[in-house]
């Protein structure tokens, strides 16, 4: 306990100087004892009425400081990530392969949008690690014991450790999700048992809509497969019976149209690669199938797939093949039907009378 002593003032040239037992060893005390007067409650209680504030309103200040620049990192970051010059060393492993131009053009956009969420998580991860020590920092200066406080809140952790292992390993899947750039918002994927388009990804959820219209919410951590049918370029496959017809004009007829539906400025854009009809593909009871394929991007594939489909089949019909096709699928057959048929032809092994 400090003696309650009067403050003695000491010559010192042209001004007083207090001095009390209180503050010999403590310059702060003295210097508040000299500017107050004499007030030995104020130069006493000085660390607790001044330090320890302007303390706790520097540690306050320190940490909003680093937030925003650890912030404004992480922006500059995910904005320089949209750049086509981006280091190699920042691009996803499956990005630093050799691409071409067509597959290029769309990573920038892919990018920027997986950029964005992932820097979101990181915000809000920096945000919760500096206000946490903050906070620890501000209880400390206010004479809080953090021993107790942070032994029991490893206890807590680790029950609920135990207790959300699956929550913990949602957002680990998602998170991985999001650097591996597995699918994003838009995407048409095949999650096993959803499959549509990607409306909404999170840490936790990832929810697809299918062709019913249906909205499925999918756990990260349940997701064992994805199958992205939009990131890239995609194939088109188109299988043309033709009979028993000419394999060689059939194919010739089909490139002339396939080439027509490769030069329509609708299209333009949308082949990667001109289409190829590769040959017969296989041999049924039927006769022959003859596949044509096209390399195209992920968001052209349904368009030319169906336009391509149309353009093939108009053009055995304009050709004249599809009546030629059609006839040699017929098998010839008696005009007179089985006598157990109610015909006058020989009777059958189970009607040895035949009909009546």
């Amino acid at each position: 306990m400090f003696l309650a002593t009067a403050a003695t003032p000491a010559p010192s040239g042209s001004a007083a100087v207090y001095q009390t037992p209180v503050c010999t060893s403590d310059a702060l005390c003295n210097q508040i004892l000299d500017w107050s007067g004499g007030n030995e409650w104020l130069a006493t209680s000085s660390y607790v009425v001044i330090i320890k504030p302007l303390r706790i309103a520097a540690i306050i200040l320190i940490a909003l400081l680093i937030r925003w620049l650890i912030h404004r990192a992480i922006s500059r970051l995910a904005t320089s990530t949209s750049r086509a010059s981006m280091p190699a060393l920042l691009k996803p492993l499956k990005e630093k392969v050799t691409v071409t131009a067509e597959e290029g053009q769309f990573i920038p956009e892919r990018r920027r949008q997986r950029a964005e969420a992932i820097a979101s998580v990181l915000r809000s991860f920096v945000s919760a690690v500096i206000f946490t020590m903050a906070a620890l920092l501000v209880m400390g200066e206010l004479g809080f014991n953090l021993a107790p406080l942070l032994a029991s809140a490893g206890i807590v952790g680790v029950a609920l450790g135990f207790g959300a292992q699956s929550l913990v390993k949602d957002l680990i899947a998602g998170l991985f999700m999001l650097l591996e750039d597995q699918y994003g918002v838009g995407d048409t994927v095949d999650l096993g048992e959803a499959t549509g388009v990607v409306e909404s990804v999170g840490l936790r959820i990832t929810t697809v809509r299918d062709a019913r219209g249906v909205l499925w919410y999918i756990r990260n951590g349940e997701i064992v497969r994805v199958g992205n049918k939009s990131q890239g370029w995609a194939m088109v496959v188109v299988d043309i019976p033709i009979g028993f017809v000419s394999s060689e004009e059939a194919i010739a007829v089909l490139k002339s149209a396939a080439e027509t539906v490769a030069h329509d400025p609708e299209h333009e854009t949308g082949f990667l690669e001109p289409p190829d009809v590769v040959g017969v593909e296989q041999l049924t009871v039927d006769g022959a199938v003859i596949r044509t394929i096209a390399k195209t991007t992920a968001d052209h594939q349904v368009a030319i797939q169906r336009d391509l489909r149309r353009a093939l089949t108009e053009s055995l019909e304009t050709s004249g093949l599809s009546e030629r096709i059609a006839a040699s699928r017929l098998l010839p057959r008696s005009a007179v039907p089985p006598s157990w048929m109610g015909g006058g032809g020989a009777s059958s092994p189970e009607q040895p009378g035949g009909a009546t």
